[in-house]
């Protein structure tokens, strides 16, 4: 049987493939390994109240319809485990994993998915302290659901408590992170109809920025439609019209960032790291002087970083493991072109408020255009193609496929590079390549997807 758990939490249909049955057996299983956690972890020993109360839990969740069923089955099933859930609304993921280690949280829960479309939902857990789970442990959840638990009863069923302070938490936390003040800079902020809505204009404006809003009115129906990040040219517009210093651009639960500058131009989260590396570099902040990417980060943020001293350590695709690669060093800055940027300093996952608030900081700091700041990276043409194939690990190591790709990458040198993976959902070979023009991007990654295609036939 197919893992339960993704790479970033369990997802599905709602109400189709992820049900609220569903919901609720996920919640009990992972209230018994938590629990189980907590009462023998060191960490225990540091809250002196932990053996005499009910384990704790933070619930939230993005504004999307069935997010609402979906929370109702999570907290049942949390508190029919003798878990008290506190219910924290309609917050981003980083809200719920700072909320999780601020109220001393034995786990946290939020209910999201992302930027997928609105049918979708998802649910995903943090550890104690706010910190994604490890394979071994999300392992245990699932093989948890299978079993028989003895239930509580009487007093020790868990409550569901709301946390009406819990916004206004994270909020002060966020503006705390950033020195600068950002008075002078108007910003337009599409919050993709999700979880930031309410949130982010007031965090931009505590910090002095004059906030436009769009894209801030979620009707549970609403969220990701043709706005927000995957979607960016109406925020491209409401800059030119309001002759903004630059857009900012959320999705649905606001984990992600990227932005528009001056002239309407896209920052992606290439530039936004550079811009941050370089700025915690100048501060003697960035540790061992490394930023850490994942292969699909464009060759021109290697060159860029190579030339202002900062290595990139690379990882594969996905957050968590630019999580754990920044764990694993101690480092202080890494992300994805995505705009799921990590500072681990000021939090333990991505987060798209504290990611604004630092460039605009960063901004106001040099009292530089975002377009100059973001000059720093020369992006390569990049032409990516998928093909199909019956089986794509094989075709990916075949000597035919290997012998192709070092072909291509002798023929270019250091002026671009070859990546060549399967994918991690579908038995698809993604093949991607940058070149110092887009013609020759083109012509290689068409002729790399013919043999990758032959050779899958």
């Amino acid at each position: 049987m197919a893992r339960l758990f993704g790479t970033d939490g369990v997802r599905g249909l709602a109400n189709a493939e992820l049900t609220p049955e569903l919901a609720l057996r996920l919640a009990s299983a992972a209230a018994v390994v938590f629990t189980d956690i907590s009462s023998g972890s060191d960490q225990a020993g540091s809250d002196p109240t932990r053996h005499t109360r009910r384990p704790r839990a933070v619930v939230g969740r993005d504004p999307r319809a069935s997010g609402e069923m979906l929370e109702a089955a999570v907290c049942a099933g949390l508190a029919a485990a003798g878990v008290d859930a506190i219910r924290v609304g309609t917050v981003p993921t980083p809200a719920v994993a700072f909320l999780t280690a601020d109220y001393r949280a034995d786990f946290g829960v939020m209910i999201s998915a992302s930027h997928n479309p609105m049918p979708d939902n998802g649910i995903k857990f943090f550890s104690a302290g706010g910190h994604k789970l490890d394979d071994e442990v999300e392992d245990r959840i699932e093989a948890a659901m299978d079993e028989d638990h003895i239930r509580p009863i009487g007093a020790a069923v868990g409550r569901v408590i709301d946390a009406p302070d819990a916004g206004d938490r994270y909020r002060h936390h966020l503006t705390e992170a950033i020195e600068e003040r950002l008075d002078g800079l108007t910003v337009v902020v599409d919050c993709a109809h999700g979880a930031a809505s309410e949130l982010a204009p007031l965090v931009y404006a505590d910090a002095g920025a004059n906030v436009i809003t769009i894209h801030a009115e979620p009707d549970g129906l609403n969220i990701n439609d043709d706005c927000g990040s995957t979607h960016m040219g109406k925020l491209q517009a409401a800059v030119l019209e309001h002759g903004a210093d630059l857009g900012l651009a959320h999705d649905g639960d606001a984990d992600r960032c990227l932005a528009v500058d001056s002239t309407g131009a896209i920052v992606d989260g290439d530039a936004i790291m550079a811009i941050l590396a370089t700025a915690l570099a100048a501060k003697g902040r960035l540790h061992d002087n490394v930023l850490v990417a994942t292969v699909m980060s464009n060759l021109g943020l290697h060159i860029a970083m190579r030339e202002a001293g900062i290595t990139v350590r690379t990882t594969a695709v996905g957050d968590r493991y630019v999580l754990e690669e920044l764990r694993r060093g101690g480092y202080s800055l890494g992300g994805e072109q995505s705009g799921h940027i990590v500072v681990p300093g000021v939090g333990t996952t991505g987060d798209g408020l504290l990611t604004g608030l630092l460039l605009m900081a960063r901004m106001a700091a040099t009292r530089s255009r975002l377009a100059d700041l973001a000059g720093i990276v020369t992006v390569l043409p990049q032409e990516l193609i998928n093909v199909r194939v019956a089986d794509k690990h094989a075709v990916a190591e075949s000597p035919a496929v290997k012998e192709a790709v070092a072909a291509a990458e002798a023929e270019l040198g250091d002026s671009g590079r070859v990546l060549l993976r399967p994918s991690g959902t579908e038995q698809l070979v993604r093949v991607m390549v940058e070149a110092a023009t887009a013609e020759q991007a083109d012509a290689i990654a068409r002729r790399l997807a013919g043999v990758v295609e032959t050779a899958g036939a």
